[in-house]
């Protein structure tokens, strides 16, 4: 936990100091044990480590200082940024799919807005709203859905992007992930078939955000704890994405049905689960950040994760209350915990109460305020962002029924990232 600074004499401050720099080797072995009992947990693809090792950055020589405050580049600096650009590239590859499928169509009146549709990855152009009825259903949650969907995987194709350009312009080695981009995407028709890194289609999410963004009493960097907003997400496995043609049924009256709704509200509180990572993720990472210009990235970058979040967490609470077999979207507006079903909870649940609730933060001396959360570098990080993507399914192989290579890969570069420390 954090507490709030406190003036020390200069005795005092050396034994805090040892104390400190003692802190921070546990914590470092605490991580480095935590990643080994992950993965062994885990069947991973063999030669993962070496693919790994050839992603990390080299000597730092040659790495120009930029627009910094004299601070060089550190070798931290360049692994936190490596780690999140192939945090990004999994990203994009998710929000494709998500746009390949929910994105603008002109099949669907008002999902094709005035501003023409120019998404492309690698310069070859990504067609959007293959599923119509798919579309329909998102845009029960909101009218704009097709348009958000397709400016969000935009973003997160630019932040993967701009950052393998960034490593390069200091010449670190840049990530590409492709090798691991061989899991089967929707069978829908005029869905491209190649292999995708994520799989969308058997996801367990996490909804706890909901409620950790509405607490204010409890903030997870001093170890507080969440109920989920839809519980039956987090068990099971649940399709976000139309599996094939079968699922694209409307009833008579041109409304989604009821498992074509799950499916797109599935999609809805997914968006913001991912979002809501990369929102605290950033300025976790910031901290541990030497050089002012790298510190700008993060900052920027960051910035936009943010916006993200704020959009698709108005967005889910638009799912309307059904049920299609194991899964169940309940009444958030019933004032009624939908875990226990008590009473009482409107704070906890209620929809337009989007805005970060003031809740503790440093100490708690120091009274509640509005914020991100979490943001301390030993609740979150790198590793927790990974594992977090891995309970969730995204790595899930269908075929093996195990996660695929790609985890060991993204398990070496984040304990890399969140091995970095500030250097002053």
């Amino acid at each position: 936990m954090l507490s709030a600074p406190l003036l020390q004499s200069d005795g005092v401050k050396s034994v805090i100091a040892t104390e400190k720099t003692m802190k921070q080797s546990e914590i470092l072995m605490k991580h480095s044990a935590n990643r080994r009992s992950f993965l062994k947990k885990g069947a991973f693809g063999a030669g993962a480590a070496a693919i790994a090792a050839g992603l990390l950055p080299g000597r730092l020589a040659a790495f120009d200082q930029g627009d910094s405050d004299g601070a060089p580049i550190t070798k931290g600096d360049i692994a936190i940024l490596t780690f999140l650009s192939a945090l990004e590239q999994v990203e994009a590859d998710l929000w494709i799919q998500y746009a390949e499928l929910g994105g603008p169509t002109n099949a669907v009146p008002g999902a094709q807005g005035l501003s023409g549709i120019d998404l492309k990855l690698n310069g070859k152009s990504i067609t959007t709203g293959l599923a119509p009825d798919y579309v329909i259903a998102l845009q029960v949650l909101d009218g704009d859905m097709p348009q958000y969907i397709a400016d969000n995987t935009d973003d997160e194709i630019s932040h993967h992007r701009f950052l393998n350009n960034y490593l390069a312009s200091k010449g670190a080695k840049t990530v590409d992930l492709s090798q691991f981009a061989f899991l089967p995407p929707s069978r829908v028709t005029g869905v491209p078939q190649n292999g995708r890194l994520t799989n969308l289609k058997q996801l367990k999410v996490d909804t706890k955000w909901w409620t950790r963004y509405r607490d204010d009493t409890q903030n997870p960097d001093f170890g507080g704890t969440f109920e989920n907003a839809v519980p039956d997400l987090a068990r099971g496995q649940h399709p976000a994405i139309p599996l094939s043609n079968d699922d694209l049924v409307l009833n008579a009256d041109g409304t989604p049905s009821n498992h074509l709704q799950a499916i797109a509200s599935t999609a809805g509180f997914h968006f913001a689960f991912i979002e809501q990572g990369g929102t605290s993720l950033y300025p976790a990472l910031a901290q541990k950040v030497t050089n002012l210009e790298v510190l700008r990235v993060l900052l920027s970058i960051g910035g936009s994760e943010i916006m993200h979040f704020q959009v698709w967490h108005d967005k889910a609470g638009n799912a309307p209350k059904l049920t299609d077999g194991d899964l169940s979207f309940p009444d958030l507006n019933s004032g009624n915990d939908p875990n226990t079903g008590a009473s009482g909870s409107a704070d906890e649940f209620q929809t337009n109460l989007i805005m970060p609730e003031p809740t503790l933060f440093l100490s708690k001396k120091l009274g509640p305020v509005s914020i991100i959360r979490p943001t301390s570098t030993e609740q979150g990080g790198a590793v927790a962002s990974v594992v977090s993507f891995v309970q969730d399914g995204l790595f899930f192989d269908p075929a093996t029924n195990k996660n695929t290579g790609i985890v060991d890969v993204l398990m070496r570069l984040a304990e890399e990232a969140d091995e970095a420390r500030r250097q002053l």
